[in-house]
């Protein structure tokens, strides 16, 4: 495993959450918060002259319960909305609702699979399998059979869970958006993630002149991306 490259001069850290600053849990609920976390966090911000983001699937509010006074911006449902500061109003990206009865197809799709997790988000859901491994494909073919040939929405396979989110927002757009504005805007990005979802991150932030890193091929795991971040921040 390599070791990490330095931060660029004039950096902008933008940081998926699952699985990068926190462990993955059994369940969207259960994850723990190492409580040396938030001050790294912190002491960061203040380094980088305020452009440290998080960008993550989990909604905006739920990230801020979770690492509250950390990030400057915050990206949740996988752009579909951005808080560009601390108490500002949430952008939302102009997305299809979740058609009529999809949710219920969803959770009736887990309850055949005793350990399966349905979660429901603000513009799809997601079929947790964690808990249920033996129940990935039958999720797979269900999430697949609901979607069907509908344009608005798609199927992303992530750490033993599928989801079911429309067209139209990505981790791509959420650097995008976050890096157009103060105190991001002019630095250089460096995304920090381990999901496919972040693969779009990954792009926009190499077209931007900035790093994309994968935990995996870079830090080994959130663990190390922390020590990783508790280095930068002395």
């Amino acid at each position: 495993m390599p070791p990490p490259p330095p931060l660029p001069a004039r950096a902008a850290l933008l940081l998926d959450l699952d699985g990068t600053l926190i462990d993955i849990a059994p369940t969207p609920d259960s994850v723990v918060v190492p409580p040396d976390l938030p001050p790294v966090l912190r002491a960061l911000r203040e380094r980088l002259g305020g452009a440290l983001a998080i960008v993550s699937g989990r909604p905006v509010e739920t990230v801020e319960a979770l690492l509250p006074d950390t990030a400057t911006a915050i990206a949740g449902e996988h752009g579909g909305a951005v808080r560009h500061f601390p108490g500002a109003a949430l952008d939302r990206v102009d997305l299809p609702e979740l058609p009529d009865g999809w949710a219920e197809q969803g959770a009736r799709a887990v309850a055949a699979h005793p350990g399966a997790l349905f979660e429901r988000k603000t513009r799809g859901f997601a079929l947790h399998y964690r808990l249920a491994p033996q129940a990935r494909e039958a999720l797979e073919q269900a999430a697949r059979a609901i979607v069907g040939a509908e344009a608005t929405h798609r199927v992303m396979p992530g750490h033993m869970v599928w989801e079911v989110k429309p067209r139209g927002a990505d981790k791509a757009s959420a650097v995008e958006a976050i890096m157009s504005r103060p105190p991001f805007a002019g630095r250089v990005p460096v995304y920090l993630g381990d999901d496919v979802t972040d693969e779009d991150g990954f792009r926009a932030a190499r077209a931007l002149g900035g790093l994309g890193l994968r935990v995996q091929d870079i830090f080994g795991d959130a663990a190390g991306v922390r020590a990783w971040l508790a280095g930068l921040a002395g």
